[in-house]
């Protein structure tokens, strides 16, 4: 029952993180009804009054505990939930396990989003609210242990606030960004930071249009006025435990860059005034408004009645509450509690043999919400789950011929780049040695290499014999969109190819199959770039239309053969030649059937 928290100190910029493990509880607090809750959290105001850590959550099914009028689904597990511990242990990584897996059998439908999108606008448009924070559970399989899963969770959301909570019924594997409170309190009034995550953009398929998508969500006026309404919601919030005037935004509209999305962030601060509670703060601010809504009570109805089962610990709160500081003159520590909104969540129990999985992938709905986009925001934020669900290796597909690799640099550069996005450790030399000891087995002959580089950095590379290529190569077009054409794991050349596969050809003598995106636009082939002679000129796709960046891609546009245009399949009719181009072969003349 060894329980993990890995969080930042945001009061403390510059302190270390909060990295620490902890084993069996001195004893656990635990509420099961709604008036137990309050004496729970003042139980762990105490404990660390007396130099206790207390590790646990809040189920955003405790709502009613602090206010009867926030209506919830009743709970499917402890409303509040807290080991005490009398110190923490140092942060140990779990030995090394084989890669955990996730098998998601149950998501979110579309047509049932469309239509709590539209109930919703119709209540705003009626003038009952402004916002609802929509969600809805993804639901799988794991297969391996809650540790290793929890530790690709990390490499897929690293850095915020992360925590492993082993209650003995059910395992909390949370890595949210997101910070609910950071309360330090103090005789003569504590200090209180709370950051409501509002506002969301994909990251971009390239460094130019990183930066465009991150100066669209800061300026956007439907991500603005999403985030605005919650800071409005809980500047209201902080104001019933602060000291007359000393509510403070500090910070509006700060975009945050997360391995998949951009999310858009803003302080409000406060001094509390003495004598504040843990339980206080809770009744003053639970749950957090940027998952319920503004205002909070209407849209926690609509909540209810939209969302058909309990949120659970997903949309709570998790987090630590331990002593802060020496002594004081009562013989008590000033206490100090650090919790986060426990988005980008899973939640596993144990049902016979099998562990179940629960993931909640939501966003703020507001009058300018339009259906696609904010789908397409779901797609986003639940693409971490998606990394961390299947293990595997980063890819890179070489040329060796007698015994030299062709555009190595290149290579060696676009997987420290991947390595870099998916957290990987970067040996450089480690991966030099593993190439030089297969070329040095190889000095004769042209050789297809498979590089690879597992969770933890460590290479491997294999060799196999590499055929010429007759020419024109036959192509075919993909018969329907590629959903996944903005994917990581098409940015990025990773083992995990199952999108891929699902196009590749099947038709005797057809050697690779053409893709296009949802927009109509084509992207490249499934192991391999594409350009057309068009208009006159050869040109390829751009990597915004969703595509790997091919090394052979990249030389050709280094030698001007090739330049970037967006290229529709309503364009095929007026191509004049086909190309298919990769470091591997090379560019091949192609012909599109």
């Amino acid at each position: 029952m060894i329980s993990r928290i890995d969080f930042t100190q945001p009061l403390a910029p510059g302190a270390p993180r909060l990295r620490y493990a902890f084993g069996t509880p001195r004893e656990v607090l635990a509420a099961h009804a709604l008036h137990e809750v309050r004496g729970v959290l003042d139980a762990v105001h105490a404990a660390a009054e007396q130099g206790r850590w207390c590790v646990g959550f809040v189920r955003y099914e405790a709502a009613a505990a602090f206010d009867a009028a926030l209506l919830t689904h009743a709970s499917d597990g402890p409303l509040a939930w807290f080991a005490v511990y009398d110190a923490p242990l140092p942060w140990s990584a779990p030995d090394a396990e084989p890669p955990a897996q996730v098998t998601w059998t149950d998501s979110p439908d579309r047509a049932t989003f469309d239509a709590a999108l539209a109930q919703i606008q119709q209540a705003i448009a009626a003038g009952e609210l402004y916002q609802v924070n929509h969600t809805a559970p993804l639901r799988g399989t794991l297969q391996g242990s809650p540790q290793a899963l929890f530790a690709a969770l990390q490499r897929a959301q690293p850095g915020g606030y992360a925590a492993h909570i082993d209650t003995g019924g059910e395992q909390v594997l949370s890595v949210s960004p997101e910070l609910f409170f950071d309360w330090q309190d103090a005789p003569e009034g504590g200090r209180l930071l709370t950051r409501p995550m509002k506002g969301t953009a994909p990251r971009g398929a390239t460094p130019e249009d990183d930066a465009l998508q991150a100066a669209h969500l800061r300026t956007a006026p439907k991500e603005r006025a999403e985030n605005v309404m919650i800071v409005d919601l809980l500047r209201n919030d902080v104001s019933r435990i602060a000291l007359p005037h000393s509510v403070r935004v500090p910070v509006l509209f700060a975009t945050q860059a997360l391995p998949t999305v951009w999310q858009m962030t803003s302080d409000v601060t406060a001094r509390t005034r003495p004598g504040t509670t843990l339980t206080e703060v809770f009744a003053a601010l639970f749950p957090c408004g940027s998952v319920t809504g503004a205002p909070k009570v209407r849209a926690m109805q609509m909540i209810h009645a939209l969302e058909g089962a309990p949120r659970g610990v997903y949309c709570g709160a998790v987090g630590v509450v331990r002593p802060a500081g020496p002594l004081g003159a009562q013989g008590q520590h000033a206490v100090a509690a650090t919790f986060n909104v426990p988005i980008r969540t899973v939640v596993l129990r144990a049902e016979g043999a099998q562990t179940r999985a629960t993931c909640g992938i939501g966003s703020g709905i507001t009058s300018g919400a339009l259906a696609d986009a904010e789908w397409q925001e779901w797609q986003h934020k639940r693409a971490f789950v998606e990394r961390a669900s299947q293990p595997f290796d980063l890819l890179e597909t070489l040329a060796l011929k007698t015994g030299t690799f062709q555009h190595l640099d290149e290579h060696l550069a676009r997987l420290q780049s991947a390595t870099a996005h998916f957290g990987v450790p970067w040996d450089a030399a480690a991966v030099s040695q593993c190439l030089q000891a297969l070329a040095a087995g190889h000095a004769e002959g042209a050789w297809r290499v498979r590089l690879l580089l597992d969770a933890t950095g460590t290479p491997r590379a294999e060799a196999f014999a590499l055929q010429p290529t007759a020419e024109p190569v036959r192509l075919q077009l993909a018969p329907r969109p590629l959903a996944e054409a903005h994917s990581e794991f098409v940015r990025y050349k990773t083992t995990r190819r199952a999108h891929y596969a699902a196009f590749a050809p099947t038709t005797p003598g057809v050697f690779d199959t053409v893709l296009w995106n949802t927009a109509g636009e084509i992207t490249e082939g499934t192991f391999g770039n594409i350009a057309a002679l068009i208009d006159g000129r050869w040109v390829t796709p751009p990597l915004s239309s969703g595509l790997l960046p091919g090394v052979g891609r990249a030389v050709a546009l280094r030698e001007g053969r090739v330049v970037e245009a967006v290229l529709r399949v309503a364009d095929v009719p007026r191509v004049q030649g086909w190309a298919f181009i990769n470091s591997l072969r090379g560019w091949l003349a192609a012909e599109l059937d």
